[in-house]
């Protein structure tokens, strides 16, 4: 039997947003900042994607399928599997989306009703940092995999029930300590692991049509200071001293 793969039980479609570029030729990538309930603008730079996150501030990544197959999504932050917990790979497991269908992922997977939140946090604060794992801070990615075409079926078949009790899901550790409240600004930022909030799924069947993903999204992101500094977002103009007239005036005035 096939390994199954978490699939999203609420796949609600999301109206398209003209504020931010499309990320992904199968599916498209973005995030949304929910503490001040923006999508955040994405910027190219030397072949790059990258989005300023603001430390302190909870996300969650919105996905969308643009095409009309069945598609899986191994998602991860940092470099750590959000489903696992574990150092991310293409054959570890993720989310499946349906044709032309939307949801979004809001934190590391606890369970099949419970996430922690993604925060974006200081970079010693990180999930990836506090389980020992700080070599690819600052990178939210996806391997998308399409589905292999399946045979039609020689007769009729009942439809059978793929869910799986939360006793056999694969648990991402807790860390260690909350998430410290304070932030440096002047620093990188991670992912940190934050409260807990209700987000139910279940497990579906999955075959990959390859072992190789046929698509690899990588978006980068940082503070919006370090981002300006690198190049990434353009600096913003500077207000200039306006330059003195040389006839400000037409006739002499008395002095005082």
């Amino acid at each position: 039997m096939k390994p199954s793969h978490l699939a999203l039980a609420l796949l609600a479609t999301l109206a398209a947003s003209t504020q931010a570029r499309a990320i992904g030729r199968l599916v498209d990538l973005k995030v949304y900042d929910r503490t001040s309930q923006q999508e955040l603008p994405v910027y190219r730079h030397d072949g790059r994607y990258y989005v300023a996150g603001q430390p302190g501030h909870r996300y969650q990544i919105r996905l969308r399928s643009r095409g009309g197959e069945r598609v899986l999504g191994v998602l991860s932050v940092d470099g750590v599997n959000v489903l696992s917990g574990d150092t991310a790979d293409w054959s570890q497991t993720g989310y499946v989306l349906d044709p032309f269908t939307a949801t979004e992922i809001r934190g590391w997977r606890k369970s099949l009703s419970e996430v922690a939140d993604f925060v974006f946090a200081d970079a010693s604060n990180s999930y990836a940092v506090r389980t020992g794992r700080p070599d690819n801070v600052g990178v939210i990615g996806m391997a998308v995999f399409r589905a292999r075409p399946m045979p039609p079926p020689m007769k009729p078949m009942a439809e059978e029930s793929r869910s799986a009790p939360v006793d056999q899901m694969r648990y991402a550790p807790a860390a260690s300590a909350p998430l410290a409240k304070t932030l440096s600004d002047s620093g990188p930022i991670g992912t940190g692991h934050g409260q807990r909030e209700t987000s139910v799924v279940s497990y579906t069947d999955f075959e990959r049509a390859s072992d190789s993903p046929d698509d690899v999204i990588a978006l980068y992101y940082d503070t919006r200071e370090r981002l300006v500094a690198q190049g990434v977002i353009p600096s913003p103009a500077r207000p200039t001293a306006p330059l003195p007239d040389p006839f400000p005036g037409h006739f002499v005035p008395d002095p005082r």
